[in-house]
This record gives structure tokens, sequence and C-alpha cells, in this order.
């Protein structure tokens, strides 16, 4: 099957925000051509369609550009109805949206500063981390759970792309750091989610490999530290 005409997503293989955007064109169903960019030589055409903040992901949908990933989910979501991702209850789409946002705004910030800073910062990031990850569990578990293996039920929604799409990053910074963020007795609900999650094929098919990652992580954090030092 050829990609849908037009359609082509500029990302980049390490980018949690692009992975979710993949993710969802896969689970739709959705044929598209992927350009993978250089962050550090950005291309014209990056440029040129996302020309106020020049970051992935970008979809380009028959010459229209459209960035940011949560303006791109909805948008997929809104364009092809096929595997809803949101629920249809404005109400708990509304929550759904919340705890994206949540996510993104704490449980991301606090990952890229684990990452960047070491010693009394990083332990302060570490920290926030585990309190933000026990308050989004206990948010979602409230709100969604049910005893279904994802937020959105039987089968993965928008929320479970969100954060499952930083789910190699979590194993990443633990590697990095020796810190556990994520475990089996404090966090279960988490846990057995992320379980089902990297089961899913399509999952497999689209997150980067492990080893790959924490090379890219150890050049970042090296570049930061240099930064840090100049």
């Amino acid at each position: 099957m050829g990609s849908v005409k037009g359609l082509k997503l500029h990302g980049m293989w390490a980018s949690s925000f692009c992975i979710r955007v993949e993710l969802a064109l896969k689970l739709k169903g959705i044929p598209y051509e992927y350009v993978e960019e250089d962050l550090e030589n950005k291309s014209q055409m990056l440029v040129h369609y996302n020309p106020v903040y020049k970051k992935v992901p970008v979809l380009i949908d028959d010459g229209k550009s459209i960035a940011e990933s949560m303006v791109i989910l909805e948008y997929i979501e809104d364009k092809w109805k096929d595997y809803p991702l949101l629920p249809e209850d404005l109400y708990m789409r509304a929550k759904v949206q919340f705890w994206a946002k949540f996510f993104d705004e704490k449980l991301v910030t606090n990952s890229r500063s684990i990452l960047k800073y070491k010693g009394e910062e990083q332990e302060k990031a570490i920290k926030e981390f585990v309190e933000n990850l026990t308050m989004l569990e206990e948010g979602i578990e409230k709100e969604f759970s049910g005893g279904k293996p994802f937020f959105n039920g039987e089968r993965p929604g928008l929320l479970d792309l969100v954060v499952g799409s930083s789910s190699v990053w979590h194993r990443v910074l633990e590697d990095i750091t020796g810190v556990k963020l994520i475990e089996r007795q404090k966090n279960p609900l988490f846990y057995s989610w992320l379980a089902a999650f990297w089961d899913l094929e399509v999952v497999k098919d689209v997150l980067p490999s492990f080893d790959r990652l924490v090379a890219y992580a150890k050049h970042v954090r090296e570049k930061a530290s240099e930064t840090t030092r100049a």
C-alpha cells in the first residue's frame, strides 16, 4: 500500500513526540511517507514547513503543514475516523486531554532535567518525576482504568500513545542514572500497563531500540555538560 497522497511526516527517530504521531498513523492504518530529520543540521523543508519552531514532528497533508504533536494527533483524529483515539463522551475526552497535557508539562520536563543535570538538580528532578508519576497513576486509576489493559480500554488511545511514546526513554534514564523511576511494587498500574503496551506489534515496530537510545542519550547528556561548563 502506498502513502496517502501528499501525506508526509517529518520526524526524528529518538523523539517521543514523533513516535506518538507515527503510532497514531499506524493504528489508524494510514499510509504515509516518513522523512528523517537531522536536528543538528535541519533541512530547508523542515524550516519551510515549520518556520515558527523549526522542530519535529511536522505532518504535511497535500502540501499543508501541521506542527506540534498534540495538534497533529487531534488533526489525525478529526480527519480519519477509523480507530478512534479519543472517547466519544466529551467529559472523558476532556479528561484524556488534561492528563496528556499533565504528562507533557510535568513528566516530560522532569525527564529532560534528569538527562541534562547531575547532582542536586538531578536529584530534585528525579524526586519530582516520582511524585508526578504517582499523581498521574492515581488520576488515571480513578478516571479510566476499570480493569482494562489500556487507559483507553481494550486497545490504546491518545493518552496511551502520549505516555507510551516516552516509555523507552524512562528505561534509558534508569540505565544512565542508576535510579529506578518505575517500580512494579510502587507503580503496579503503570507497570502492568507498560507490559501490555510494549507487547503490541505496532509498538515493537516503532519504538527505537534501547541500546541505540542509550547511546544517543549519552551524546545529548555530554553536549549538555559541555554547554554547562562553557
